[in-house]
């Protein structure tokens, strides 16, 4: 008798060992879900260095990250991780005292 289940079940076993393997590869390297919005970026012409006394820690749009020097995200940039407290844009906007 041929089992036709055999290939699918041993590929399924051999991806799934190796989906486990990577796991905690991305969990140490703390930038699996990481991700820009190109297209806002240039937009706004989004730099990863402040303009002036301007950055993007001082902003109201700016969301921080875990840590203050951690990179976040910016209301005006939705989907995007990879904001620079250091940075600086167009968009920027004073947050109030």
């Amino acid at each position: 008798m041929h089992n036709e289940s055999a290939p699918s079940r041993r590929r399924f076993v051999t991806i799934g060992g190796a989906s486990l393997a990577a796991i905690p590869l991305v969990a140490l390297t703390g930038r699996a879900f990481a991700a820009t919005n190109a297209s806002m970026r240039t937009a706004l012409k989004y730099q990863d260095r402040p303009s002036g006394d301007k950055d993007c820690a001082g902003c109201m749009q700016f969301i921080p990250g875990s840590k203050p020097t951690d990179r976040g995200g910016c209301k005006v940039m939705p989907g995007d991780t990879e904001i620079s407290p250091k940075g600086y844009c167009t968009a920027w906007v004073a947050k109030p005292k």
